[in-house]
This record gives structure tokens, C-alpha cells and sequence, in this order.
């Protein structure tokens, strides 16, 4: 009797795992797939009229592996870390009905608006950037703790020369020397694996992927409120 039920046990443990991961990667598809509003990139160039079509699917790809991001994350808080992906994002929560669908059938919940933010001395902003670096350096093969380039949501706003957007680099001695002139308004992607920022390096790792998310592959190609409101959190 007792091996039977003890079979039966893990039997039901094995198909929850396996269901599990199967679901993830459905919700997966689903982002990666998903076709945005039409309308959703005329929008957003009324906002940010600089942009070219082809910029506008540029950041639509940083959106996506933000919402990855989110999901990968068992769907803990995360921060948004682009002025642009941000208002792309922005744009399509005015997609009322759209985006309350796209939540469901991509997080089984909905996903919350918080403003794009760069680390400081708000630990929940923190980890939440924290936990999107992770992620989006997964996705693109890039080692999170000692990055050679920037994933796209990091990269973007200087990439396409975003007047308000935030500049990052992955190489942080040219930070630290004295003579670098704009050193303030540029950040550094190795400061996610520093603890020194806030006392900790709290979302920077991949162990609660497996709770609700998967953490992507071995760390580049390419691509607030918490209590379950803004960014995520439950």
C-alpha cells in the first residue's frame, strides 16, 4: 500500500513539474508571438516622433523581454528600465480590452504600469531592475555579472538617442575615471552584481524562475506598488 501511494505521490509531482514548465513555455509563445494592437507604433511616434517604423518594432522587443522578464520571474516585481519601452508599454495599456487580454492568456493576471526607473536607494526599484537584467542577459546569452554588451531594454535609449532615456554601458572603468565628463548620466551594467549600491543584490539571480518563470539560457542575441500592483509581485 505505501509504495503505491508513495508512487502515486511522485506520479502527481512529475505531472505538476511537467505541466508546469509546459505552461510556461506556452505563456512564452504567447509573448513572443503576440501581435501588437494595430495603431499600437503610430502611437507611440506621435509620442516620440524621432522614431522610424523599424524603431518602433526595435522597442516593441524590448517590451516583450520585459514581459519575459515578468513572467521568467514567477511573477515578482520588476522594474521597468527604458524611457522608450516605457512608453510603448504606456501606449499599449490605453488598449484597454487588448491588454487586459494579453495579461491573462501571458501572466494568468494583469500587469500593472510602473515608470521606468534606474537603480537608487529604493530597494523594491532595485530588484526589480535586478531581476529584468537577469533575465533579458539570459535571453540574449550574455553573463549577467560580467557583461561585454548590454541587452536591448539597457541598450535602447542610447541606442536610438532618446533625449530623456537613460544610458547605459556595459564597461564600467571609463565610469570611474575622474576626466569622464558625463559620467553621472551614464549607467553601468555592472552595478546589478554590486552590492555596495543598497546592501544587497537582492532579484539578481535566476532561482525563482522555476516558480512561475524560467531563467533563459547562460547568460547576447536579439532581441510601483508591489503587493501584486505595478511591475509584478504578489
Amino acid at each position: 500500500m505505501i509504495p503505491a501511494l508513495l508512487f502515486g505521490f511522485l506520479a502527481l509531482v512529475i505531472f505538476a513539474v511537467v505541466w508546469s514548465r509546459y505552461r510556461r513555455l506556452q505563456r512564452e509563445r504567447y509573448i513572443r508571438d503576440f501581435p501588437f494592437p494595430r495603431g499600437l507604433y503610430d502611437k507611440l511616434r506621435k509620442r516620440r516622433p524621432e522614431l522610424e517604423l523599424r524603431d518602433c518594432a526595435l522597442v516593441a522587443r524590448g517590451l516583450r523581454q520585459y514581459f519575459l522578464a515578468y513572467l521568467r520571474s514567477g511573477h515578482q516585481f520588476v522594474s521597468m528600465p527604458s524611457q522608450v519601452v516605457d512608453d510603448l508599454w504606456h501606449e499599449f495599456i490605453l488598449y484597454t480590452k487588448a491588454y487586459d487580454a494579453f495579461c491573462k492568456h501571458a501572466f494568468g493576471r494583469f500587469l500593472h504600469h510602473t515608470p521606468a526607473v534606474v537603480l537608487s536607494a529604493d530597494k523594491q526599484n532595485n530588484a526589480g531592475l535586478r531581476r529584468v537584467w537577469w533575465h533579458a542577459c539570459k535571453e540574449e546569452n550574455i553573463d549577467p555579472k560580467n557583461p561585454l554588451r548590454l541587452p536591448l531594454p539597457f541598450a535602447i535609449d542610447g541606442k536610438l538617442g532618446i533625449a530623456d532615456g537613460f544610458r547605459y554601458t556595459a564597461d564600467c572603468r571609463a565610469l570611474r575615471e575622474p576626466a569622464t565628463g558625463d559620467g553621472g548620466s551614464i549607467h553601468c551594467g555592472g552595478d546589478f552584481s554590486d552590492s555596495s549600491i543598497d546592501g544587497s543584490t537582492d532579484g539578481l539571480s535566476d532561482s525563482s524562475g522555476d516558480s512561475g518563470g524560467d531563467s533563459g539560457g547562460d547568460g547576447g542575441s536579439d532581441g510601483g506598488c508591489g503587493g501584486g500592483c505595478g511591475g509584478g509581485g504578489d
